[in-house]
């Protein structure tokens, strides 16, 4: 007699055909959760309000996946009645420098930060707890898993934990009060505390904590006595052509690069060398692919490297994992925070399988910085390192140049998706 398999609701905003970095965890989770013998279920919005789109990923569905949507009220469709460019930017995560702020960017922060807790997704939490709360008990789920941001969906499982008989997992992408954007959305003394104390609540609800990175559990380890586990993002097999490398010395940043995330101590090395080197400038490009905010193009170009810029905006994800793998070196840009210490981009595992050395910018004890120099994938650096960045550069040009210019990394098996479904799956089990 066959032993009944699992079944786990994962309740997601992002999913295709979301694009960004958002929707590839639980995209990529759901993949491999039936070769565990797990039954995903997967609760989306029915028209949701996503920034970016990629029509592509939905070709990696698992067709083995049983995906439930209900209409959602969304905010951000009624702002973008205002400013369709502006509520695309917020809800995007790229917010303007406080002093280039127009009047209506100043008010469509404050709303969101004041009127919108924990986000702008709240008015999707009583009809999805009046709807899952049946639908639980018809199918059977023992398991429900809540992926935020956005954390508003974390309020759905508190509730749904505390009427039914599940088990709740409250999975963290990105930490919730202490994210870096969190101080830019204008709060007022009174909203602060009710999103501390709604993060405080679900933290010490929930049955078990998922959190993407060792920072991030020890600052919730202070707020919970609650079970926390790390489980990193990770790469994943891709079925890219193989791809014939730039014949100039690309740096290529791939991603969104946000105005906080304005690296100007590489702008100034990248300046330098061209000045010093004929041959550097001949050779070099820049290749920028995602969303771009005006103060990092801005900055781009007082450091005159604008004729140095290949910017190809936002691709779809087959597209950008094929520019990983055919530019020269590859940019890991972090905002210089120790806010920041805990975020590990997603796109770091792809670059890491891509063959290509990753120079990395970031805070002093990022936890991201570990994981490239264990694996020997890259070179990281904080931004007060610019000696020592420049001089990396200069080598790496030296052996694109001897035509060795390539990676050798150990040790990448453990950040591959099914492995990491495999952890997430003995975790299902243990709680």
């Amino acid at each position: 007699m066959s032993t009944p398999k699992e079944k786990v609701l994962i309740i997601t905003y992002y999913w295709p055909p979301a694009g960004g970095p958002g929707v590839q965890r639980w995209l990529k989770f759901v993949k491999y959760l039936p070769d565990f013998d797990v039954v995903p279920y997967v609760y989306v919005p029915e028209n949701p309000s996503y920034p970016i789109q990629d029509a592509g990923l939905l070709r990696e569905v698992s067709e083995q996946a049983i995906v439930i949507k209900k209409k959602i009220r969304e905010p951000y469709q009624w702002a973008a009645l205002f400013s369709k460019k502006s509520t695309q930017k917020i809800s995007s995560g790229i917010i303007p420098a406080a002093r280039k702020q127009s009047v209506l960017q100043k008010f469509l922060l404050w709303v969101r930060g004041n009127i919108f807790i924990p986000d702008a997704r709240f008015l999707w939490v009583k009809p999805s707890v009046h709807f899952l709360k049946k639908y639980i008990e018809k199918e059977g789920i023992t398991t429900i898993i809540t992926s935020g941001p956005p954390h508003s969906l974390h309020l759905i499982g508190q509730q749904l934990r505390a009427s039914k008989q599940v088990k709740w997992i409250a999975d963290f992408r990105d930490p919730w009060t202490t994210i870096g954007y969190h101080k830019a959305l204008k709060l007022s003394r009174y909203a602060a505390k009710i999103h501390r104390d709604l993060e405080r609540q679900v933290l010490q609800s929930a049955d078990h904590i998922l959190v993407t990175s060792p920072t991030t559990k020890e600052e919730f380890s202070a707020l919970t006595s609650r079970p926390i586990s790390v489980i990193t993002n990770g790469y994943d097999t891709e079925e890219v052509p193989p791809q014939t490398l730039d014949t100039s010395f690309t740096l290529a940043h791939i991603g969104s690069f946000l105005s906080d995330r304005n690296p100007t101590i590489l702008w100034e090395v990248l300046a330098e060398l061209v000045h010093e080197n004929p041959q550097f400038a001949t050779d070099f490009s820049l290749k920028l692919i995602g969303k771009i905010s005006e103060e990092v193009l801005q900055s781009i170009s007082h450091h005159k490297l604008d004729a140095y810029v290949n910017n190809l905006g936002y691709v779809a994800h087959d597209e950008a994992v094929a520019h990983q793998r055919k530019s020269q070196v590859l940019l890991l840009i972090e905002i210089d925070s120790p806010d920041t210490r805990s975020i590990i981009p997603g796109k770091l595992f792809e670059y890491m399988v891509s063959g290509r050395p990753i120079v990395a910018l970031g805070p002093k004890g990022s936890d991201f910085a570990e994981i490239v120099q264990s694996t020997n994938t890259g070179t990281f650096f904080t931004y007060t390192e610019k000696v020592a960045l420049k001089q990396k550069i200069s080598e790496l040009y030296a052996q694109y140049q001897a035509g060795r210019l390539q990676t050798h990394p150990v040790g990448l098996q453990r950040y591959s998706r099914k492995q990491l479904t495999q952890a997430l799956v003995q975790l299902i089990h243990s709680v």
